[in-house]
C-alpha cells in the first residue's frame, strides 16, 4: 500500500483530532495534531504575559518566536500523542477554556502561521502522515492526496465541546462554549492568512448525526478508494 498525506480540515470541536488519531491508529500512519500546536503557542503567550484582555502583543510575540519549540510524544501507557512546549508536556494546559478562548487571534498572526506551517512541513516530507487543522488541505499541503473536510453545527459541536470540559472537572456554562465556537468560526474563517475554507478538492464530511464507528469507517473508506 502506497503511503500518502492525508489532510483533515473543519471547524472547531469537531473531532477532528479524535477521528484523526484513529485514522492513524488504524492505518499505523504517523499522526500530527496542528491545533495543538497553535494552543500551545497560545499558552506560551498567556504565561509570558502577552494578552491586553482578549488581543494579543504581536510585536513582544514575533520578537520570542525563536524560543517557542513545539513539539509531539508518544505516551507509552494511553499509546496517544502529547503535545511538549519547550520539552514541557502541556496536553492538559492547552484544553482549558483559557487557551481555547485566546487560540483563534494567536492562529490569525501570519508569523506564527508561517512559523508553524514550515515545522508541519518538514513532518510530512516522508508521507504516511494523518494531520489535521484549520488549513493543512490549502495551504500546509495543497498537494495531499487525500484531504477531508470536516463540519457540524455550532450547536452540536458546543454540545460535545461542553460535555468534554465537564468530564474534566471543568465548571463551564454551554451558553459560553457555544458562543466561543462561534467566534472561532468567525476568526478562523475571516484571517487574512489562510483562512479556513474547503479545499475545491476536498471531500466534505458532516459528521452531526454520525456516530463513530460510523464516521472511522467512513473515513477509511476514503483511504482505501485512494491507496487501494
Amino acid at each position: 500500500m502506497k503511503k500518502i498525506i492525508i489532510a483533515i480540515d473543519g471547524h472547531s470541536s469537531c473531532g477532528k483530532s479524535t477521528m484523526a488519531k484513529a485514522l492513524a491508529k488504524a492505518i499505523g500512519y504517523i499522526y500530527v495534531d496542528t491545533g495543538a500546536m497553535y494552543r500551545a503557542v497560545t499558552l506560551y503567550a498567556i504565561r509570558n504575559g502577552m494578552f491586553t484582555g482578549e488581543s494579543p502583543d504581536a510585536a513582544l510575540l514575533e520578537s520570542r518566536m525563536d524560543d517557542i519549540h513545539v513539539s509531539f510524544r508518544l505516551n507509552k501507557e494511553t499509546n496517544l500523542p502529547e503535545t511538549l512546549l519547550n520539552g514541557e508536556c502541556v496536553e492538559k494546559d492547552i484544553r482549558g477554556m483559557e487557551v481555547s478562548s485566546k487560540v483563534s487571534p494567536i492562529s490569525a498572526l501570519p508569523f506564527v502561521r508561517t512559523a508553524m506551517t514550515r515545522q508541519q512541513q518538514l513532518m510530512g516530507e516522508k508521507k504516511g502522515i494523518v494531520m489535521d487543522g484549520r488549513d493543512i488541505g490549502t495551504a500546509v499541503f495543497p498537494n495531499a492526496e487525500l484531504k477531508i473536510f470536516v463540519t457540524a453545527s455550532a450547536e452540536v459541536r458546543a454540545g460535545r465541546r461542553f460535555k468534554e470540559l465537564q468530564a474534566k472537572g471543568e465548571k463551564v456554562d454551554f451558553e459560553e462554549v457555544l458562543k466561543n465556537v462561534r467566534e472561532r468560526d468567525y476568526i478562523d474563517s475571516h484571517r487574512e492568512v489562510a483562512p479556513l475554507r474547503k479545499a475545491d478538492d476536498a471531500i466534505l464530511l458532516d459528521n452531526s448525526q454520525m456516530t463513530i464507528d460510523e464516521q472511522n469507517a467512513w473515513l477509511l473508506k476514503q483511504v482505501r478508494r485512494i491507496t487501494g
